[in-house]
């Protein structure tokens, strides 16, 4: 559920508005009044009641900030102020943190924009500061998420709404009823908030992915979202600011330079080629984690490789719609998080080898994903880049095992690229046999660098100057295995490293390629 309100984009409200302190102070003294206490002994009764709730909620940085807010009796900036003094002194590294910098600019921007549409009334005020707040914070939000749901703005107002006005009120006085004996069992009404959230995500489940904005960007944006808000009510003003800022946010979702990006998925394999404005995107293999045997005391992950890395990278880059998804073989490594990755990032088409077809787990899953298939073949061509990545094997046990794997090519800029999935000397010995004036410029190097790839006859023929071995860290397997590293050192060939480096990325620029290495 906590995805579901994070992709749909209302997960801030709860989080980082301070929504539900406003509920419980508003309470207090109108309860404290009603009891015929003065408005100046409320204000300092007010103070340990504030005390006591933050230490009931486990002083988040949110709630802190709500509550000096709350309690600082100043005209709104000089609140604001006072209000980030104290944080830095209770909490000196918030503004490290995602929700100390929302928390703190939501309350930065409503302090900001209070006078401009205070003659506003109603829902046309509503609505005037929901969308003024959702788009001031827009640059940090993709700056940490990358993503934004459009409709979050409506859905922030109807939540906000339903949970001030109903589920609160509710839940507050189920708990002073339980205190006298009273108990009700209200489980069925979150039972139907529940499926009601999954009813608004079904036709929204897909958010914008605007990528991630470098630093001259995000200040770009931040200074241009300003002036619009600074000239809120000059139409014409409005749709200059309005039209550069659209033009920003493209910019930030659309990489100039194509890249080839071996990414971190730890052990495993996953290769992202990316054109540049995204016009053509193809990922081969998605990673996945390896099931071991496991004691029954022993917790399973509940966050699978793809959500910790393969997604935030594609999203970072700007990518909500991947054209071709290349699983070169069925082993859980290189294959077990495409359903994860389908559920965030719509995928146009898979291409399965005929081999991998023969494993009924597999095809469950290729069921259950509802995505166009394509049974490869050899000599199929997927155009990118300024030219195509070619089908060079499409398996060769037809088992869908290592030596199953689907070997693809491209000569891309000048620069020729092998990606070979787990193809085993076997296997590299029929590549050859099918191949035999092959050469390669990039290798990505089969089965994560082990002894049972890269023959080292193979790799004198095809003769690559760039290794990439994508590896995990101290991995159970002796993964890269020291006798393909000799081979690879022997022929002098760079040798690149994901448990080394981190991601390897490739960018095409000025007519060469560069490395980036990320970690």
């Amino acid at each position: 559920m906590g995805d579901i309100y994070s992709s749909l984009g209302i997960i801030h409200l709860f989080a980082l508005s301070g929504m539900q302190v406003n509920f419980f102070i508003d309470w207090f003294r109108r309860i404290i009044l009603r009891l015929g206490i003065t408005r100046e002994k409320l204000n300092i009764w007010q103070i340990p009641f504030s005390i006591f709730y933050a230490f009931m909620t486990g002083f988040s940085v949110s709630v802190l900030r709500a509550l000096f807010q709350k309690n600082i009796r100043l005209n709104p900036l000089d609140n604001l102020a006072v209000t980030t003094f104290l944080l830095m002194i209770v909490s000196p590294k918030f503004l490290l943190t995602t929700g100390g910098q929302l928390t703190l600019f939501y309350a930065f921007v409503i302090s900001m924009i209070n006078h401009k549409i205070s003659e506003l009334k109603g829902i046309r005020k509503l609505l005037t500061e929901s969308s003024v707040i959702s788009l001031s914070v827009l640059p940090l939000l993709i700056l940490d998420f990358h993503i934004f749901q459009p409709f979050s703005i409506l859905l922030t107002i109807g939540f906000g709404f339903l949970f001030d006005v109903i589920l609160l009120p509710l839940l507050l006085g189920t708990f002073l009823l339980s205190l006298i004996g009273y108990n009700f069992n209200i489980n069925h009404i979150f039972q139907i908030l529940e499926w009601l959230i999954h009813e608004v995500d079904l036709p929204l489940h897909y958010p914008l992915v605007l990528g991630n904005p470098r630093p001259i960007e995000l200040l770009i944006l931040f200074f241009l979202i300003g002036l619009l808000i600074d000239n809120l009510f000059k139409k014409r003003r409005q749709i200059i600011f309005a039209g550069l800022i659209v033009c920003s946010f493209f910019i930030c979702k659309n990489p100039v330079y194509p890249s080839i990006t071996a990414v971190d998925i730890g052990q495993g394999d996953s290769i992202f080629l990316q054109d540049k404005f995204n016009k053509k995107t193809i990922l081969i293999d998605t990673g996945g984690r390896l099931a071991l045997p496991q004691e029954s005391w022993q917790k399973p992950q509940s966050q699978t490789n793809a959500e910790k890395t393969l997604i935030p990278y594609l999203e970072s880059v700007g990518v909500s719609q991947n054209d071709q998804l290349i699983l070169t073989h069925t082993d859980a490594d290189h294959v077990g998080d495409f359903l994860n990755l389908a559920d965030k990032i719509k995928i146009k088409e898979i291409w399965v080898s005929p081999g991998e077809l023969t494993n009924n787990h597999f095809v469950e899953k290729l069921k259950k994903a509802n995505i166009a298939i394509h049974i490869s073949k050899v000599g199929d061509k997927i155009p990118i880049f300024d030219s195509a990545l070619q089908v060079l094997s499409n398996g060769y046990t037809g088992k869908g095992d290592n030596n199953d794997s689907i070997v693809t090519y491209g000569n891309f800029y000048h620069t020729k690229f092998l990606f070979t999935g787990d193809l085993e000397q076997e296997g590299e010995k029929e590549l050859l046999k099918n191949y035999p004036k092959l050469k390669v410029d990039v290798l990505k190097v089969g089965h994560h660098g082990s002894k049972t790839s890269s023959n080292p006859d193979f790799i004198k023929e095809i003769n690559p100057k760039l290794a990439l071995i994508s590896v995990g860290e101290k991995n159970r397997y002796g993964h890269p295995n020291q006798e393909t590293l000799e081979t690879l050192k022997k022929n002098q060939i760079r040798i690149l490293r994901t448990d080394q480096k981190g991601a390897l990325k490739l960018m095409q620029i000025n007519q060469q390629w560069r490395i980036q290495t990320v970690r």
